[in-house]
């Protein structure tokens, strides 16, 4: 089996030591990068490779670009969108952690942490990510290909965060099937994440602005929760 390839964005080259050590130890391959900038070529630099990196951890407090700003400019890139993002930090009000989730955070770890926490996390995003069904999915003008973890409308590309996406994947899979928020937080985001219903409010608002004239068909029911609505549909 391929080993799953890890980025660990940190300015703290002690912890970077120490994570480094302990997910070699667990069998994956692991990078460090003591910026945000030296982050970003790093990534970039291994997608061009026949194998990307699978997992990132990201500082949020980090000297020039923080991993908030990170994260943003790596979920706009079509290429690296879909990388799942774990945020390290010290911020731990619930403003900080909706910001985090709101880029595209698959889980969010507040500092001082333990080393088993974190390997925890790791493997469960991880397996999360490889779960996708490989194939394609369509509406119309709609497409998701579960394969390459890309999305078009029209034959444009749009941009996803990794929950956008999956929020997408598990809608259009079950269209008319109306899901409850806290369904879509137990089927979505990590089962050892808090996730509140306004963040799965969040993230639908966001995903219908860049569903272009798709929008209609993430459609809610009120008291109930969300649904892929297809037009006409009874």
């Amino acid at each position: 089996m391929e080993q799953k390839r890890i980025l660990v964005v940190d300015d703290e080259k002690d912890l970077c030591d120490i994570l480094l050590f302990n997910l070699r130890a667990s069998g994956y391959q692991a990078d460090a990068a003591h910026s945000a900038e030296e982050a970003i070529k790093m990534v970039h630099s291994a997608g061009c490779k026949a194998h990307g990196y699978d997992l990132l951890f990201l500082d949020v407090m980090m000297p020039g670009m923080s991993g908030f700003k990170l994260a943003e400019r790596l979920k706009a890139d079509y290429q690296t969108q879909h990388i799942p993002i774990i945020f390290l930090t010290a911020k731990d009000t619930e403003d900080d952690t909706l910001q985090g989730f709101s880029l595209g955070a698959d889980d969010y770890v507040t500092k001082p942490f333990s080393v088993r926490e974190v390997m925890a996390r790791a493997k469960a995003v991880l397996s999360r990510s490889g779960n996708s069904p490989n194939r394609r999915i369509s509406f119309e003008g709609l497409v998701l290909n579960a394969i390459s973890k890309t999305v078009t409308v029209d034959d444009e590309p749009i941009a996803l965060t990794r929950t956008e996406y999956e929020l997408l994947l598990l809608l259009l899979e079950h269209p008319g099937q109306v899901f409850s928020r806290q369904q879509l937080i137990d089927r979505v985001w990590p089962q050892d994440v808090i996730v509140t219903k306004r963040t799965v409010d969040v993230n639908i608002a966001r995903l219908r602005k860049k569903l272009n004239r798709y929008a209609f068909c993430l459609a809610s029911r009120t008291g109930f929760g969300y649904l892929f609505e297809i037009k006409g549909q009874e």
